[in-house]
């Protein structure tokens, strides 16, 4: 990685406490709707979580929020702050508190209070005394209850179960900031109203929120949205529909290169290669379980010659098919398949998110079909290729998570604890830390999910390794064991892009889009001083294309200084002038984005160095 590519890692929960920082960040989302309240009293109130970096809420109010409102709301907010109004936390009667909640007028509040179920406690915290507010007259009838006029700093309450800070004086009134609004569906339902979302990011210092905002302004530098279109990688074009990759010359080269180099790594440890279609009876989908639970996540099937056939979402029941036209011994496990095999799956336009979340990628898809005394040493034969392969593309850093058996789950308590002592047993050989989600695994099989850091500091979810015990029972796999007896394999899947375009993204905003020699889409531009040196450089450019690298020649005919202008703009790793004098001598003169000017190199000392880096996985 070239030095321009690095940002200072910062680590935001520096002398914080996760725990304080979850309530900083709930109660600020409380005092926002507080705010919003007194300001536009109008609005209506329905949720607030916290987030992994702040807070949002969200609001039922027919005039847009404006930039100058989120203004005046975050002075709002400041002066609640400042107020050190008490959070107080209360136990509440399901009928008194609807009473209220009608009173007010608060259609959201009802449904939530609603969706409690019978015999759950029912919490509600205030910020500011109840005493300073309105009288609830529990005695009264329903319709005689009327809130009473408080002072807009007093007081104010939601429905909530928690946690919260003691006051709102124990936020410090700098270190919030409110970000954007946004359209929301109420429960996510594009039936439901469309509501308003504010979104905001709270710390415990100001230092951390200046900090956080200095990483937002670096990871907006990033975008690979931007830097895609910039670097003329790929599009995704609205005319064909939403969340479709357009992949240009460039990106497709890069694309290429990654793609080989995972086929190579794959076939070297020990894996063969499929090719399965893209769409297959709607029946295979029910056998596999996917109608059933992952319907909202398919495309409709479409009806050929009286059958339904259905765009894939997953290429695991293929995998299956294929295992099954052959009747396997005990002798030929394990079997190593991976794919890169493109699937489809319908996602909401408001969640589309250039190469991050879209509704066709190619999944680095493989599975592995082996006995049970094999899962062990399998996982860990995953776990070494992930890390070969992770580390080769720049990433060293992880965030292990092991999830466990769920309360709902199929297989017996025997194969699961084969499995999951596999995974324990894997992870403590590679010497991993890793923390363990207790039920959180799928209720097929336990699974390793590993997220990476990148170049600052974020961390993405990528490689995971699943055991399955579901998909050999449901398409009655078999092999022929020792005895002869017929039993079941075992599945394991993985997947370590997870995508080739969620990782190829995040490729592009890690190394901001300054891409190591190995990867980047153009490694060597050759700029002609004139006219009269570009045949000498279509020469040399022919013969390195002949030696598999990737070079082109600068054909816009401008001068020197904007030639090197627009590679570097374009962050071309190695550019050469061609001039009188380097037709002469027939040399290059060679100059590294990474090392700066390399002087004057014969073509085959240049070729030479290249492929030494490229090897390396390192600059030249």
């Amino acid at each position: 990685m070239t030095a321009s590519t690095q940002a200072p890692q910062k680590d935001l929960l520096d002398r914080s406490d996760p725990q304080k920082l979850l309530r900083t960040r709930h109660t600020c989302a409380h005092i926002l709707a507080m705010a919003v309240q007194f300001l536009f009293p109008e609005t209506k109130v329905t949720i607030g979580p916290w987030t992994e970096t702040g807070f949002y809420y969200d609001f039922d109010r027919e005039t847009p929020f404006t930039p100058d409102d989120l203004k005046k709301i975050k002075k709002e907010m400041q002066r609640l702050i400042r107020a050190k109004l008490p959070v107080i936390r209360e136990v509440v009667d399901r009928d008194s508190i609807r009473a209220e909640i009608e009173a007010l007028q608060e259609p959201y509040k009802k449904e939530i209070l609603d969706g409690i179920p019978e015999g759950e406690e029912i919490t509600r915290y205030f910020l500011g005394s109840p005493d300073a507010g309105f009288t609830s007259h529990p005695e009264a009838e329903p319709s005689l209850i009327e809130p009473v006029a408080v002072p807009p700093s007093e007081v104010w309450w939601d429905l909530c179960a928690g946690p919260h800070l003691n006051s709102t004086g124990d936020i410090h009134p700098k270190a919030f900031a409110l970000e954007s609004v946004a359209g929301a569906y109420w429960r996510g339902d594009e039936s439901k109203p469309q509501l308003q979302r504010i979104y905001g990011t709270a710390w415990e210092t100001p230092e951390q929120l200046k900090a956080y905002l200095a990483l937002k302004e670096e990871a907006k530098r990033r975008d690979h949205r931007k830097l895609g279109k910039e670097l003329e990688l790929f599009s995704i074009q609205e005319d064909a529909g939403g969340g479709l990759v357009f992949w240009h010359p460039k990106g497709a080269r890069m694309r290429l290169a990654i793609e080989d180099y995972w086929r190579a790594a794959h076939l070297e440890s020990g894996y063969d290669l499929l090719y399965t279609p893209h769409v297959a009876n709607v029946d295979l989908w029910k056998t596999s379980g996917h109608v059933d639970f992952y319907r909202e996540n398919m495309f409709e099937p479409i009806e050929v010659e009286a059958q339904e056939y259905q765009l894939k979402p997953m290429n695991c029941p293929f995998h299956v098919l294929t295992y099954q036209n052959t009747l396997h011994s005990y002798r030929e496990l394990p079997l190593r398949w991976a794919e890169l095999g493109t699937v489809y799956r319908y996602e909401r336009s408001g969640v589309l998110h250039g190469l991050m979340r879209v509704r066709g990628f190619t999944q680095d898809d493989a599975h592995v079909f082996c006995l049970p005394d094999q899962v062990a040493q399998e996982i860990l034969a995953v776990l070494d290729l992930t890390e070969n392969i992770l580390s080769d593309f720049g990433f060293t850093e992880y965030e292990v998570n092991l999830s466990t058996r769920p309360a709902k789950s199929v297989g017996t308590d025997e194969i699961w604890d084969l499995a999951t002592d596999a995974l324990i047993e894997a992870l403590d050989t590679k010497g991993w830390d890793y923390v363990t989600d207790e039920g959180g695994g799928a209720f097929y099989g336990p699974k390793i999910d590993i997220k990476i850091k990148d170049a600052i500091g974020r961390l993405w979810q990528c490689s995971t390794i699943q055991v399955d015990f579901n998909l050999p029972e449901r398409f009655d796999m078999n092999y022929v064991a020792a005895d002869g007896s017929r039993q079941r394999p075992i599945m394991i899947h993985r997947a370590i892009f997870g995508s080739l375009e969620r990782f190829f993204g995040i490729l592009v905003e890690n190394f901001a889009g300054n891409f190591p020699l190995w990867l980047a889409p153009v490694q060597l531009r050759l700029l002609p001083v004139s006219d009269d040196q570009r045949p000498y450089a279509q020469e040399v450019a022919k013969k390195l294309k002949a030696q598999g690298f990737r070079v082109e020649v600068d054909a816009s005919g401008d001068r020197l200084g904007k030639q090197i202008r627009t590679s570097e703009l374009q962050k071309i790793p190695l550019t050469a002038v061609v001039g009188k004098h380097e037709v002469e001598e027939q040399n290059l003169s060679v100059r590294s984005r990474h090392g700066g000017d390399l002087g004057a190199m014969t073509l085959d000392t240049l070729q030479e160095q290249m492929q030494a880096a490229i090897e390396q996985k390192s600059a030249l």
